[in-house]
């Protein structure tokens, strides 16, 4: 089992004849992913061979999804023009589009997020300035690298792409059933609360990590969420302990003003929902094995 990502998931590129998107479409392929077509107005009706693998290329997202019946968009799209392609997949129907650009204006991410829900949220927005997500040894849709950890029965949700990637080095021993990069901006598509709870009906998840980091109310609203709703274990981190108020630390949402939205505060609404905080990233990766060992 696996939580939005799987095997049978057939994915597209947009942006795919980019140099970043022709990168990462290499890696996703050699990761296993299913890429069924790539997304350029400008190159519809050509093909790519990506190391051996010849990968058409559709002229929108719908032609894709009638042709090849992706399911899953990933999108590595300038920002300026990021919200066309966004609304673009979500006007296709895709289910999931999974949003890596970084640098996009919130005011862009605010309408694209806003036009899926009047659509009835019928495509999962992942992103904007995410890693995507990984069920490893089945599929990635993103730029998680995929060689750093192995299927497991861990659920991952960070909001951090390089914290992302250190949990999963530090128990990869153990390994992931899913890992999902929710990205730091102020405005982003799936949260922790939509993980958490993806991964509480899963029934190949044991324990779950959460990642969050300085700035905003995500951590606190997803502490509520925990104690009245999921019963497995969580264990949690939050990056941020040392950063001066009033400074934008790393991603756009991490800032943090007066006591609201510190690492502490933070902390302590986990804590008090039952979840065990480590100081530092591999404090919390030997939280996470004391509780596997029994």
């Amino acid at each position: 089992m696996a939580i939005f990502l799987n095997k049978d998931s057939k994915v597209i590129v947009q942006g795919m004849t980019g140099a970043t998107g022709m990168k990462h479409t290499k890696l996703m392929l050699a990761d296993g992913t299913n890429i069924v077509g790539g997304v350029n107005p400008r190159k519809a009706g050509t093909s790519v061979d990506v190391d051996g693998t010849e990968i058409p290329v559709f002229g929108t997202v719908a032609e894709a999804i009638e042709k090849t019946g992706a399911n899953v968009s990933v999108l590595f799209v300038p920002p300026a023009f990021s919200k066309a392609a966004v609304v673009e997949a979500i006007d296709a129907e895709i289910p999931l589009a999974v949003v890596i650009t970084e640098g996009i204006a919130v005011h862009d991410s605010a309408a694209f997020w806003a036009y899926a829900k009047s659509k009835g949220n019928k495509t999962r927005i992942i992103g904007p300035n995410c890693p995507g997500l990984i069920t490893p040894g089945q599929s990635n849709a993103g730029i998680i690298p995929g060689d750093i950890t192995k299927p497991g029965r861990i659920g991952l949700v960070s909001k951090s792409g390089t914290l992302t990637y250190q949990m999963m080095y530090e128990l990869r021993d153990i390994g992931f059933s899913s890992a999902v990069g929710i990205g730091g901006d102020p405005v982003i598509g799936t949260t922790h609360i939509d993980a958490l709870a993806a991964f509480e009906a899963d029934p190949d998840t044991d324990l779950i990590v959460m990642i969050g980091e300085i700035g905003g109310d995500a951590e606190e609203r997803a502490a509520d969420f925990i104690k009245e709703n999921v019963t497995k274990p969580v264990v949690g981190y939050v990056a941020g302990f040392t950063a001066p108020e009033g400074k934008t630390m790393g991603h756009a949402g991490a800032i943090v003003s007066g006591s609201s939205g510190t690492a502490a505060a933070k902390k302590e609404a986990l804590e008090a929902a039952g979840v065990k905080v480590g100081k530092t990233p591999t404090e919390t990766a030997k939280l996470a094995r004391a509780i596997l060992a029994g």
